[in-house]
């Protein structure tokens, strides 16, 4: 598969894409956001595939929506504006959908500046590592909109409520060690190494058994909407599906081989 808007390659089981616009610092057109789909595809589809790790090339990780894709939509005809802006947005959601259910480990290796569509697409990921260069911005309620990339789920539920409301009504711009303060950020490393070390990082997350990386991750992903008792039944019903997995099978045999042989 070719792309060009984005970069795609595999090492060690670790999927790295990477937005690939730097003259436009990575702004998310919509032939972007094929790539980007058939990119998540691939990483969902491929069992050799074991993690992701997403980053930008340039000064930013992603400045957000192309504006001249706002320009156009506002060009459009009076009546027509608003289903046009719901059918874009059914594109973006996917993708956000996509990377939040991704069965797999994701990271987000923040290199520059993640803003408005950008910032959300980090937090869509399940961990975020990034630099002295790292910085965010929701700055959406400065084009005169709202987080539409899941910025109003992702982001309360990284920094709490009333800091969310702060900074998605402020648009201010997070520089690296707030972000890092406030959870934002989970790791901050050097930037000659943040693709080193966020690929480390993806490693050794998916050492463990895939089966039982994404059911417990599809059952995090729900816990803060369920009750425990609903959280209970989804692992009773997870946990089912481990038993009869191969790693399950093969770890256990390990581990009884090993016991015996010290008797």
């Amino acid at each position: 598969m070719t792309f060009k808007l984005i970069e795609f390659s595999v090492d060690a089981g670790v999927a790295n894409i990477a937005f690939n616009r730097p003259d436009r610092r990575n702004a998310m057109s919509d032939d972007m956001r094929s790539e980007f789909v058939d990119a998540l595809q691939t990483v969902t589809s491929d069992n050799a595939i074991r993690a992701l790790v997403l980053t930008g090339r340039g000064s930013a990780f992603c400045a957000g929506g192309d504006i001249s894709g706002m320009k156009r939509r506002l060009e459009a005809p009076h009546g027509e504006v608003a289903f046009n802006g719901w059918s874009r947005q059914q594109g973006v959601h996917r993708i956000q959908s996509m990377l939040l259910n991704l069965p797999k480990p994701t990271i987000a290796a923040v290199n520059g500046a993640a803003a408005g569509l950008g910032a959300d697409t980090a937090l869509a990921c399940d961990f975020l590592i990034g630099s002295e260069y790292s910085k965010f911005t929701w700055s959406y309620i400065k084009r005169g909109l709202i987080p539409d990339g899941g910025g109003s789920y992702f982001l309360p539920r990284r920094v709490g409520l009333p800091r969310a409301k702060e900074l998605i009504f402020t648009g201010r711009v997070v520089e690296a060690d707030e972000a890092l303060a406030l959870g934002i950020l989970d790791r901050k490393v050097a930037s000659g190494e943040l693709l080193s070390a966020a690929k480390a990082w993806a490693v050794e997350l998916a050492k463990g058994s895939p089966t039982a990386l994404a059911l417990s991750k599809k059952i995090l992903n729900q816990s803060f909407e369920r009750s425990a008792h609903e959280i209970f039944d989804l692992g009773s019903q997870a946990q089912a599906i481990c038993y009869t997995s191969a790693e399950h099978r093969e770890a256990v045999m390990a581990f009884l081989a090993k016991s015996s042989a010290k008797e």
